[in-house]
């Protein structure tokens, strides 16, 4: 064909969209070669331009038939947008980006449309420029085109978002940090699905890192929600402990702001076998998590921190020794009484566990286990004197130093005194063994 001469292009009028979008990329394709030619450089560039025009008004025109909303000044701006995004100058490609970003929040429909002219690729490709103005304006607009939009964030992934990521999160302002971290956010809803891969992408190192070198609440929470929407799905678990999640989030809890979403991530890593290892092996567990028992302003993280160290001190006598010297039994003794009522129930099940190392035997209701053991039975006499000892002086020491604090606080939380006498005749020293 000579270059001259005009290519025979099919109607795009008479075609469904997804039709109409690989007519459109075929002819941006036809463009491209015709722009390599160095004969009639100026009518080639004119009748470009005409045939883009042409093009991206039938693909409008085409979605305004089948019901679509978008009113001629948005059309204009959407076939202008989209053209300079494939073919402008930098400039013109941030210009775009800023457009496309207005249009996509105003317009479901938009949304869904762009995405059809390839917009999202040309984005993705703009997020891995060096020059901070040029990300951003591509990040915002891909959070925009991402909202709500199954298909738009399943396109991000498979165009590479996760690879272009920046690779040096310290030349990064807060500001970027924070929509980079709402975008990953918004595609990790996809991680029930396999368009999200999570095992073999640079997400999660980016995502660490951009947690613990943050200084923004706003920028830690988006990083922690899209930490627990990933530790939902068990298969994610090895990836995200293999790049120290565990570590990550058991310093994050000490801060009462974030500490809620991190101990949830950390009770849905805690039910495998690698989850639970690693935090056996913290030196911050289990003092952090006694200390949250603590909290008597926030209930659900009381719960949460219940419920982890249940699965801790499940089948594991090393781990209830560690939480005997670090002082849980006075702890789980005012949570008991004045806690909300799962963490009572919590409580109550793990001071039951304190309560007689020797004769005490998990139920059914207590937790992942393998078959009905003795829990922390001593492989000698001298360590079972000792443990009983050691449990004996705690609770007495308990009842002593905490029962005024304790009587107060449930007269002011109920006058009725029957629930906590009842419990201390159950906890007190004289029923443990001699």
């Amino acid at each position: 064909m000579s270059p001259t001469q005009r290519p025979n292009m099919p109607s795009p009028s008479s075609s469904s969209i997804c039709e109409l979008s690989y007519l459109k990329f075929q002819f941006f394709a036809r463009v491209r070669w015709f722009l390599q030619t160095k004969r009639a450089q100026k009518s080639i560039k004119t009748r470009t331009k005409a045939m883009v025009d042409k093009d991206e008004q039938a693909a409008i025109t085409t979605v305004n038939r089948k019901g679509s909303e978008i009113d001629d000044d948005s059309s204009a701006v959407l076939q202008r947008s989209v053209k300079r995004l494939h073919f402008g100058s930098w400039e013109e490609k941030e210009m775009a980006a800023l457009e496309i970003k207005k249009l996509a929040r105003e317009d479901a429909k938009m949304r869904k449309l762009m995405a059809e002219l390839g917009v999202i690729p040309a984005l993705v490709g703009m997020v891995a420029s060096e020059e901070a103005g040029r990300q951003r304006v591509a990040v915002n607009a891909l959070i925009e085109l991402a909202n709500g939009n199954y298909t738009n964030k399943a396109l991000m992934v498979e165009a590479g978002i996760f690879p272009k990521l920046p690779k040096n999160m310290d030349v990064l302002e807060e500001p970027t940090r924070q929509e980079f971290a709402g975008l990953i956010l918004s595609l990790s809803l996809l991680a029930n699905h396999t368009q999200f891969p999570l095992a073999s992408s640079e997400v999660l190192p980016f995502l660490i890192g951009i947690l613990e070198s943050s200084s923004s609440y706003e920028t830690k929470e988006s990083c922690l929600a899209t930490l627990y929407n990933l530790s939902a799905v068990l298969d994610n678990a090895g990836p995200l402990l293999s790049n120290g999640v565990v570590h990550t989030l058991l310093r994050v809890i000490s801060v009462k702001e974030l500490s809620e979403k991190a101990l949830a991530t950390l009770g849905h890593l805690v039910v495998t076998l690698m989850g639970k290892k690693a935090m056996e092996n913290s030196s911050l567990v289990p003092e952090s998590l006694i200390e949250i028992m603590t909290w008597e302003d926030m209930p659900k993280c009381q719960e949460l921190s219940a419920y982890i160290l249940m699965i801790l001190a499940h089948q594991s006598s090393d781990l209830r020794y560690k939480m005997l010297k670090s002082g849980i039994v006075p702890v789980i003794l005012e949570v008991a009484l004045l806690g909300s009522p799962l963490a009572q129930k919590r409580a109550l099940k793990l001071l039951q566990w304190f309560k007689d190392e020797r004769q005490a035997r998990m139920g059914p209701h207590s937790g992942p286990q393998t078959a009905r053991i003795a829990i922390g039975s001593p492989e000698n006499k001298r360590e079972a004197q000792e443990g009983k000892k050691l449990m004996k002086n705690l609770v007495r020491q308990s009842l002593q130093k905490n029962m005024e604090l304790i009587i107060r606080r449930a007269n002011a939380t109920s006058g009725d005194s029957s629930k906590f006498k009842s419990l201390v005749a159950n906890t007190s020293s004289k029923s443990l063994p001699g």
